[in-house]
């Protein structure tokens, strides 16, 4: 498994019954979490100190519930800032076990020697976006909502990298790709965070299970003749990590040399020590 181990700010304190307790920097969250199907008695103090508190409705959705807790509040990880804010279905505008593909693919940036062009698909609020442009990379930011992209430019001002070159597109993931393929267009790595369901602007609809070997296989096109690296986030329960390894080997293996891994990411638990698992990333990366 991939742990995001290195954050300061932020922690998994416990979980139990179907919920985990969080420190974000000053504040604490209770939010639902499907992967926390067992019950150990809640006897950690802070699940009583509680700033918010996200109440999943049996109706599907749910809502939140808050005490003393701002608006807007940020938290850092290393040399980065994000703007944090409850909103919609439990979310915060950030996925911290992801900085163990921040640090991942930081490094291989860091170390190419060469300038590097990453495609970020499904950039949500670019905490990949940040990532890759702090360790030197050139990002074009991908996300069908506007008010995403939005969020991912206030992230890129507090941590400095207003001025880095990313370039920031309003789009479906899907439909840019395409028009890169025909424009010419190429990048040395493609990072992507599909959604297991979604809507484009437009209505265009998303399900993971159809659409991403389809859309894989078209990135495939736009990587150069050294391409860095290729990474797949995954959130649906029903793609094994082994699935991601399967299709990186057949579409971007067979063509690149280089090494195909996939792991589940993981939370460390303050309280047991233990690693909740978050999804899981399926990773390719050259050789040479």
């Amino acid at each position: 498994m991939w742990i995001a181990d290195g954050w300061k700010d932020y922690e998994v304190i416990d979980c139990s019954e179907g919920e985990k307790l969080e420190r974000w920097g000053s504040y604490l969250l209770v939010r639902p979490d499907p992967q926390v199907i067992w019950s150990t008695p809640k006897t950690e103090k802070d699940w009583k100190k509680m700033n918010g508190h996200y109440h999943r409705s049996a109706k599907g959705g749910g809502e939140w519930e808050f005490f003393d807790l701002p608006e807007q509040w940020t938290i850092s990880y290393k040399s980065l800032t994000f703007n944090l804010k409850p909103f919609s279905f439990k979310h915060t505008g950030l996925f911290p076990e992801q900085a163990a593909n921040w640090d991942w693919f930081g490094d291989k940036i860091r170390k190419a020697g060469r300038p590097v062009k990453v495609l970020n698909l499904f950039a949500y609020t670019g905490g990949a976006t940040l990532a890759a442009a702090a360790a030197g990379a050139s990002v074009t930011h991908v996300d069908a909502s506007k008010g995403m992209v939005a969020w991912a430019k206030e992230n890129a001002r507090s941590s400095g990298l207003e001025q880095a070159p990313i370039r920031w597109i309003v789009d479906d993931c899907v439909k840019f790709v395409e028009r890169e393929i025909r424009r010419g267009n190429h990048y040395d790595a493609v990072i992507m965070d599909p959604p297991s369901y979604g809507r484009g602007p437009k209505g265009e609809i998303w399900k993971i299970e159809d659409a991403i070997h389809p859309l894989v296989q078209l990135c495939a096109q736009l990587l150069s003749d050294k391409p860095l690296f290729f990474l797949i986030n995954s959130y649906t329960t029903g793609l094994a990590p082994a699935v991601l390894s399967y299709m990186l080997a057949v579409e971007i293996g067979a063509k690149h040399k280089g090494t195909v891994c996939s792991e589940e990411v993981g939370l460390p638990v303050t309280k047991t020590g233990l690693v909740l698992p978050c999804g899981a990333s399926g990773r390719w990366w050259s050789e040479s």
